[in-house]
């Protein structure tokens, strides 16, 4: 068993051979594991259920829906909504200024929301006084705000991605991030 202290000793090439050799010993898929597998199956038929569920659903509200009604409770909606937009964005600023994998997720949300936000803003003033505004807050603000955090999530992604490949040894093109599996269970040429 070699020490800390042994490993910091070996040159740049030999932790990146013995890095090399330990992921061989154990280069398993944990999507492979019988519970995890299982798992994955749940999701997958949860999900697709859910999408068999929306598409009628969306279909029946498109016929049954008033064109005109109050909504109780307007104002702690919106005032709801727009305090996990915020939480979403302090903790997702939170994460990046502490380098943590989490910012990945928190831009996610955090775009995703935005775009949330942009919509029924623009639909909801849709024929009121307020539209232009809620377009003019959505096209300039919203959006492309939404779509800086996207792009950020990717960049992230991506240089994780760099980061594990040069970290493996690999060699040859990265993976466009379309192809990247979950875990690595494909073994693509490493350097020799």
């Amino acid at each position: 068993m070699l020490t800390p202290e042994e490993v910091r000793r070996l040159s740049a090439e030999q932790r990146t051979e013995l890095l090399r050799t330990l992921l061989a010993a154990e280069d398993l898929d944990p999507l492979e594991d019988p519970r995890n597998r299982r798992r994955r199956v749940l999701a997958l038929v949860l999900l697709i259920a859910c999408c068999v569920w929306l598409v009628p659903w969306t279909v029946v509200l498109a016929f049954t829906l008033p064109q005109h009604f109050t909504a109780g409770q307007w104002a702690v909606a919106w005032i709801g909504f727009d305090v996990g937009l915020t939480l979403a964005i302090a903790a997702t600023a939170f994460a990046i200024w502490k380098r943590l994998q989490i910012a990945i997720f928190g831009q996610i949300v955090a775009g995703t929301l935005l775009i949330c936000d942009a919509w029924f803003d623009v639909w909801l003033s849709w024929g009121s006084g307020e539209f232009p505004l809620s377009l003019i807050t959505a096209l300039v603000g919203e959006l492309p705000l939404a779509a800086l955090l996207f792009f950020g999530a990717r960049q992230l992604v991506l240089l994780t991605v760099h980061a594990l490949w040069v970290r493996e040894g690999r060699i040859g093109p990265e993976p466009r991030l379309r192809q990247v599996r979950l875990f690595a269970a494909d073994r693509p040429a490493r350097r020799r």
